[in-house]
């Protein structure tokens, strides 16, 4: 034994307080040791699955805001009082009665003003400029709840490879929403001399602008759901087969439907024939297929459009009912089940909404609802998606 090494052996000996210094002192060493080995890198996992989740929850839940929003600055013709479109500058409104006139008098120019409007005040342009002003303030929110997230948790290193693909899918997709929402605006704006109709959005861009928000709200909802919700381990049977192929047509035609809903409204549909089983007094009212060629009556004849949004929600209603007597003779999770029950409920009450909104010739807080609705409606078909998934293998 080395002579150092032999005295301290013996000073330790004689001195525990050393003893104990130097043990300790051995074990920090190993324990640094070891952490310096370790790779400090984050990888996804079931916490970070549900913060991401519960992420995508809150994004669709602002997306639900931005089409409530805008159906109600539809529904009160408010949609065209800004007349142009700037990304930062228009962030902040008029402050002082100048800057009111000056934006007044930009919308004085346009065709809504001049044959609709010709008579309206300052403070009721007041009213309709912060109702799109407040509709776009709206998205301008809901890009920045989507953009400044994906690169925090990207960085953090919370994104997997499908995720990473998904996540910059999305905010995509919320940069095309508002470039969709300013051609759809500007369509109200020109001037069309042929036309005595009064002026309003074309029905195409309106419904493209519906269709990509509810894309952009269905794939941040079940993103959402499946992150944060453990699926079912169901017996891969064929008639669970069956209900889940049955329950995913049922998807499509609610939001099918609800697509149909932005033409009526494009179109001011709902106020042609305020009557309902019948159109009128007729089943198939006269004016059904006036328009030529045929297929133009599906988008831009009112008669057709209301008539076919009938359709679609009666066949909705009739799939949904189909779906719940169904999964009443199948052995599923308490969750599934409630899920169908709740999805079922919601389909009689949105068709009670519609009827009534028809008959009451579209008031605006009635209507409103009913185009809420139709979200709610597609938001528990989405649940039940979520609830009868398969388990990733």
């Amino acid at each position: 034994v080395p002579p150092f090494a032999l005295r301290t052996a013996l000073i330790c000996r004689r001195t525990p307080h050393l003893r104990q210094w130097l043990a300790k002192r051995s074990q920090h060493s190993i324990t640094a040791e070891a952490g310096a080995n370790t790779a400090p890198a984050t990888v996804p996992n079931a916490a970070t699955n549900r913060i991401l989740g519960r992420w995508l929850l809150g994004c669709s839940g602002l997306v639900v805001g931005a089409v409530v929003l805008g159906g109600v600055t539809r529904l009160t013709e408010s949609g065209l009082s800004m007349v142009d479109w700037h990304l930062v500058r228009e962030m902040k409104p008029p402050q002082t009665r100048a800057e009111w006139e000056a934006e007044f008098a930009k919308y004085r120019q346009f065709p809504e003003f001049k044959i609709m409007n010709h008579d309206m005040t300052l403070p009721e342009f007041k009213f309709i400029f912060y109702m799109e002003w407040g509709h776009r303030m709206w998205g301008r929110l809901v890009g920045l709840a989507y953009v400044l997230p994906t690169i925090y948790f990207w960085k953090k290193g919370y994104f997997n490879r499908s995720m990473k693909g998904r996540a910059l899918g999305l905010c995509g997709f919320v940069f095309f929403q508002g470039l969709l929402g300013w051609y759809m605006v500007k369509s109200g704006l020109e001037e069309k001399p042929e036309s005595y109709d009064v002026p309003r959005v074309s029905q195409y861009r309106l419904s493209a602008h519906l269709g990509s928000a509810l894309l952009l709200y269905c794939a941040s909802l079940w993103t959402g759901l499946t992150l944060m919700v453990e699926p079912h381990k169901l017996a891969n049977t064929k008639r669970l087969n069956q209900l889940r192929r049955f329950a995913k047509g049922t998807v499509g035609l609610v939001f099918l439907t609800a697509l149909s809903g932005a033409f009526v409204a494009g179109l001011d549909a709902g106020l042609v024939y305020n009557s309902f089983p019948m159109m009128g007094d007729r089943w198939i009212p006269d004016d059904l297929l006036a328009f030529s060629p045929t297929l133009k009556n599906f988008f831009e004849n009112p008669t057709t459009v209301q008539f076919d949004h009938r359709v679609l929600a009666i066949s909705s209603l009739t799939a949904i009912t189909g779906l719940y007597m169904f999964s009443r003779r199948m052995m599923l999770p308490r969750r599934a089940k409630i899920a169908i029950s709740c999805l079922t409920a919601m389909a009689y009450a949105q068709v009670a909404l519609g009827i009534s909104t028809l008959l009451l010739y579209v008031p605006t807080p009635l209507a409103a609802t009913h185009q809420s609705g139709s979200v709610a409606l597609l938001s528990l078909a989405i649940w039940v998606l979520a609830e009868l998934r398969k388990v990733a293998k």
